[in-house]
């Protein structure tokens, strides 16, 4: 599948296949950059499990995703 790698608040996230999944695994990720991502309406979304720039932000990514695009498979590693 194809694999595009953009810059999207200074952190890489991954596309494959357009917006069938969307990856982000850069450090300090935080809620604006999760939201961006929510706002492309992906299939599936992964991130890893030490990336978030935050506590509350990794506590509220779901909530931010169920808000956004509440049909996004959310994935944490």
């Amino acid at each position: 599948l194809p694999i595009e790698t953009k810059k999207i608040r200074g952190k890489e996230v991954h596309f494959v296949a357009g917006n069938s999944l969307i990856a982000c695994f850069d450090e300090d990720v935080e809620k604006n950059l999760i939201k961006e991502i929510a706002r492309l309406k992906p299939l599936k979304a992964v991130f890893s499990d030490n990336s978030f720039k935050s506590c509350p932000d990794k506590i509220n990514l779901e909530e931010i995703f169920k808000a956004i695009s509440p049909d996004t498979v959310i994935r944490v590693l």
